[in-house]
Formats: structure tokens, C-alpha cells, sequence
């Protein structure tokens, strides 16, 4: 078992991190060879070989992420504990430590607990998902369940060369946002031809785009419908 804290280092701040993976290596009871292997074939993974011997105070954000995932991971857990572990990461490095937590659970059958309030990082990781709200369950399951329960409408996005033009009334379902050039709306999947079809004599359109609900949205109605149900 073994647990990584986005903002918590377990890396000694001015070595470089190859020492505080061979002391991690002796408390752990690995032999050198056994150690040396895994710490190779971590970094190859996060490609980061070259950084090893680089003192930890100089390494990014998302230099340091990585290290530490190699250093939570050096005894080969069965279970890794994971909070916030794309906290404050660049979008680049966010994605990078994703695809890695998808290798670890795909290819390595590491089981990972994860805890986050990053919804990209539940989306792209989580084949179940737990939503807790003050301490309290309101959903486990499926992401897919989730969505097939509160994403039940789809949003139509209308670029137009100008101002574009009102969209109000029921034949153009739910006005969602309106800027200089853009409208949303969202409809119900049986209504995306027909609206679509009607936008396409409307002057000045550029582009039309179907888009599912934002995950953000989506958790919202999970939550808003967990309080209506304790209203009831």
C-alpha cells in the first residue's frame, strides 16, 4: 500500500531524487539490483531519466509529481492512495500523470483510490466513481451511470460571424449563454436535427457544434438532485 499527497513532498528537498529513492529503497528492505530495475523502468515510463540526479528545490511541479510517484511506487504496492495528485500541474503535465495512472491501473493492475476535485481527472481515471457531500454518500457507481442518469441533454453551440441573433422560445430549447459571437443551447438528444437543421438558415453562421453536457453541470444535477431527494 502506499499514498501520494498532491502538496505533500516525501522527497528530500536538496538531493537529488535518486537518494531519497535509494533510501526509500533501504527502508523498504529492496535489494540494489531489484531497486535499480524499478527506478529504470519508472522513469523510462515518465521519461524523466535524465532528471534523476538533478537536486529536487530545481526540478517543476511536474518533475517533482513524477519523482514522487516513482518513490510511492518503488516497493510495487498493491493499493496507491491518491489526493489531489494533479493539483496545481500545467495542463501538459496534467495530462502526463493521467496517462501514467492509466498504465499503472491497465498494464501494472495496481488498484488506485483516488481523490480529487479536478472532474478531468475523474472522468479520464475513474471506472467508479463515489460522490460524497458532507460526509455523506449521495452516488456510487459508473461514470457511465452518472452520466446516462443526469446527462440526458445534449448542447447545441452556434458560432456566427457577428452578433448572432436572439434565440428565445421553445423551439430552440434552453438558452444556456449568449456572448459576442456564440450561442449554446441545450436540448434534448431527439431535438439536435430538427434545431440544427432551423439554425442553418439563420444569417451570419459560421459553425454549428453538438457537445455533451459539461462534466461540471453534470455533478450539480448529481448533487442537486441528492438535496431534493432529502427535501422529500
Amino acid at each position: 500500500m502506499s499514498l501520494l499527497l498532491g502538496q505533500k513532498n516525501q522527497l528530500l528537498w536538496d538531493l537529488p531524487a535518486r537518494e531519497s529513492f535509494e533510501l526509500n529503497r533501504a527502508i523498504y528492505g529492496i535489494g540494489p539490483e531489484e531497486g535499480r530495475k524499478t527506478i529504470d523502468y519508472l522513469a523510462g515510463v515518465l521519461e524523466v531519466h535524465s532528471l534523476l540526479d538533478k537536486p529536487v528545490r530545481e526540478l517543476s511541479l511536474g518533475e517533482r509529481m513524477k519523482m514522487e510517484l516513482i518513490a510511492a511506487l518503488l516497493h510495487r504496492p498493491k493499493v496507491l492512495f491518491l489526493d489531489e495528485p494533479t493539483l496545481g500541474l500545467d495542463v501538459v503535465s496534467q495530462h502526463r500523470v493521467r496517462d501514467f495512472l492509466r498504465h499503472l491501473v491497465s498494464e501494472e493492475k495496481i488498484t488506485t483510490i483516488l481523490t480529487s476535485h479536478y472532474l478531468q481527472d475523474i472522468e479520464a481515471l475513474c471506472r467508479r466513481v463515489i460522490i460524497i457531500d458532507h460526509g455523506r454518500v449521495i452516488h456510487d457507481g459508473s461514470w457511465e451511470g452518472i452520466l446516462q442518469s443526469f446527462s440526458d441533454q445534449k448542447e447545441i453551440v452556434l458560432r456566427f460571424a457577428g452578433p448572432p441573433p436572439e434565440l428565445r422560445g421553445e423551439e430552440w430549447g434552453e438558452l444556456v449563454s449568449r456572448d459576442a459571437a456564440t450561442v449554446r443551447l441545450r436540448v434534448p438528444p431527439t431535438r439536435v436535427t430538427e434545431i440544427s437543421r432551423r439554425a442553418l438558415d439563420l444569417p451570419g453562421l459560421e459553425d454549428i457544434r453538438i457537445e455533451t453536457m459539461p462534466v461540471e453541470e453534470v455533478i450539480r444535477r448529481v448533487f442537486t438532485g441528492a438535496k431534493k431527494k432529502e427535501k422529500d
